[in-house]
């Protein structure tokens, strides 16, 4: 059964890490919006977990907490992804806030369950916008992360620039709720959102300490310029992804 209805905190330990510079222009950024409450999800995990190991696509999720009255309260859910759902729901003008659900380049979503509809949202994306047209990368040297974005093809082009810091992999074992008894795991956890700056059209670059977004068990970073702003979440300009370790 699909659901339908109804940022951001942090976590690996810091190594000494070579210079890694990596990944710019993906196909797609997609998001999935899952709970741990939610039966129909399970399957739109195991997806996403296919996804993510495609290094032409930025495969993230998003866990969700609108469903934890149902009994079980998600482990992985930040508040702040409700929030990004629903304000992609109101941008869109189309109500449809539901889980699992995939959005794919900001713009369009599909059952995050099918990947046939995953993929035909990324091929919308391309007729009617131009998604990641915007080279970013990514370096990893000197305990810190550098990020590069391009000067786009407009000058007068914006967008915000959002760090990820990701777990590739966290299996949980489910203890109540719909899903009681399962272990599911979940791949590209997002654990936090942290802004880096605004791009304004030209050539940019940032820089933010390892220290300063890894900790716990986060082995993997993604980047994304996006246009729009926080509250209402447009089209990705440019994205890029870097392991950790």
């Amino acid at each position: 059964m699909v659901r339908c209805t109804a940022s951001f905190v942090a976590l690996a330990c810091v190594a000494t890490i070579s210079t890694t510079t990596v990944n710019a222009e993906p196909r797609a950024v997609i998001e999935l919006f899952t709970s741990q409450g939610c039966s129909s999800c399970p399957a739109a995990d195991k997806l996403l977990g296919t996804l993510a190991q495609d290094s032409n696509l930025v495969a993230l999720t998003l866990a969700v907490d609108y469903w934890d009255y149902l009994g079980w309260k998600d482990t992985l859910a930040i508040s702040g992804h409700t929030k990004r759902q629903r304000a992609y729901a109101k941008v869109r003008d189309d109500r449809a806030v539901y889980t699992p659900q995939a959005v794919v380049n900001g713009i369009t979503h599909a059952l995050g369950s099918d990947r046939a509809a995953i993929e035909r949202a990324i091929q919308h994306t391309r007729q009617v916008a131009s998604p990641l047209t915007l080279p970013v990368t990514l370096a990893v040297a000197d305990s810190k992360l550098t990020v590069n974005v391009a000067a786009g093809a407009d000058q007068n082009a914006s967008g915000e620039v959002w760090l990820c810091p990701i777990t590739k992999s966290v299996p949980v074992v489910i203890g109540r709720g719909e899903n009681h008894g399962r272990t599911v795991t979940y791949s590209n956890v997002v654990r936090r959102w942290i802004k880096l700056g605004d791009w304004q059209g030209k050539l940019a670059t940032y820089n933010i300490a390892l220290k300063d977004f890894q900790n716990g068990d986060v082995d993997l970073v993604a980047v994304v310029v996006q246009s729009g702003v926080v509250t209402a979440p447009k089209l990705m300009l440019g994205a890029a992804q870097a392991a950790l370790r």
